[in-house]
C-alpha cells in the first residue's frame, strides 16, 4: 500500500473503524496497538496520520517538526531517528510506504 501524506491523515486515530498509522523514514507503521499513546488524547497522538520523522529524530512534539523532512538535521539526530527506526520495526507492523 502507498499512501499520500493527504490520505495518511485518515489514519490519525479520529475515525475509531480505522486504523492507526504514522510514518517514519518513508514507511507507513501500524500504531493501532498502542492507542493509548497514539490515539485522540494520547501523549503522542500528534504523531497519528502523519510523517514523523523529524520530529522523532529532534525529540519534538512541536506541530512544525511533525513532518518528514530531514533538511539540516545534525548527525546525532539522524542517530536518533535511526532508533526511533528500530523502535518501531520491533514494535509495529509496517503497512505500505509514503509516496513520494
Amino acid at each position: 500500500m502507498e499512501l499520500t501524506l493527504d490520505q495518511l491523515k485518515q489514519y490519525d486515530g479520529t475515525n475509531p473503524s480505522n486504523p492507526i498509522y504514522i510514518g517514519v523514514k518513508g514507511r507507513i507503521f501500524d500504531v493501532t496497538t498502542a492507542k493509548s499513546f497514539y490515539g485522540p488524547g494520547g501523549s503522542y497522538a500528534m504523531f497519528a496520520g502523519k510523517d514523523a520523522s523529524r520530529a522523532l529524530a529532534k525529540m519534538s512534539k512541536n506541530d512544525e517538526d511533525v513532518i518528514g523532512s530531514l533538511d539540516g538535521l545534525t548527525e546525532k539526530e539522524i542517530g536518533i531517528l535511526n532508533d526511533w527506526e528500530k523502535k518501531f520495526e520491533a514494535k509495529y507492523p509496517i503497512v505500505g510506504s509514503l509516496a513520494a
